[in-house]
């Protein structure tokens, strides 16, 4: 039984973008968000760690098809260590939704956006004078920085209190923000998934794309799929949903695929790498 026997399609877009993969795997790239995709969703982001899985299935795919990238908010050099991605030839991060490269233990960046700097100084006022809840916490980023609700006593709630403050003081140092799962990332404007996604397929003349996400901050790689699906391009979309959680509804109800979260994604990609030949 074939890898088309055994993905659960859900549409005839997502039929003909695993068709065109398994035909034509050299014009292919293989994209792929971290956390929440491949490594568990954790309360503290540095001790995220990628699936067990996913060095082995990755070194076994990469060989496979024109390109493996990862696409992250994180700073480039931390996802690959995080992911012990050393040593796999020919994959790709992008992080800081592609602000940021890392390839064959490389990392090459452009001056870090001069708002942050600013934001960094007056965060912590804001976030006090909001009266954010105990548990609140701020990632520094370096690029940019987080504003996490998940440890307080009500997250979604603290969420919704902090949203306003925190996208006034991002807009008076020309940041943006993005939300995420219990997370308010103030970052430069101009930089997300989507942008970085259509670059690298455009640096690496791909047919095909298969994308796998689980967070609002994939909706933008996602909605680029979609848009270069119309203009010719095969794609796949996946939905990565955490184990003993809903996968994000916007990125469901779009994706071709639904997977239970890394150790779905994982079986995806092992499946992938076994139906193809070397290349």
């Amino acid at each position: 039984m074939g890898l088309e026997d055994t993905v659960q399609l859900r549409t005839e877009a997502g039929r003909k973008g695993l068709e065109a993969l398994l035909a034509s795997p050299r014009e292919a790239v293989v994209a792929l968000d971290f956390d929440g995709t491949l490594a568990p969703i954790v309360a503290d982001p540095s001790r995220a760690r990628a699936h067990p899985g996913v060095a082995g299935a990755l070194r076994a795919l990469a060989p496979r098809v024109r390109s493996v990238v990862v696409v992250t908010g994180r700073p480039a050099g931390l996802a690959a260590e995080y992911g012990g991605f050393a040593g796999i030839d020919g994959l790709v991060v992008l992080g800081h939704y592609g602000a940021e490269r890392w390839e064959a233990g490389a990392l090459t960046a452009p001056a870090v956006h001069p708002g942050v700097a600013g934001a960094r100084a007056g965060l912590d006022g804001v976030l006090a004078g909001a009266g954010a809840p105990a548990g609140t916490w701020v990632e520094d980023k370096g690029r940019s920085l987080a504003v996490h609700t998940r440890r307080t006593e009500a997250p979604e709630q603290a969420l919704e209190l902090l949203r306003a403050p925190v996208e006034a003081l991002a807009a008076e140092h020309g940041l943006v923000v993005e939300p995420g799962r219990l997370v308010l990332e103030l970052r430069p404007p101009g930089v997300d998934k989507g942008a970085a996604l259509r670059g690298f397929l455009a640096e690496r003349d791909a047919r095909t794309v298969l994308y796998a996400g689980d967070d609002l901050g994939d909706v933008a790689a996602f909605a680029a799929v979609e848009e270069l699906r119309a203009e010719g391009l095969a794609g796949l979309l996946v939905c990565s949903g955490a184990v003993g959680d809903a996968p994000v509804k916007e990125l469901a109800d779009r994706a071709d695929v639904v997977v239970e979260g890394p150790a779905g994604v994982v079986a995806l990609l092992e499946r992938l790498a076994a139906e193809l030949r070397p290349v």
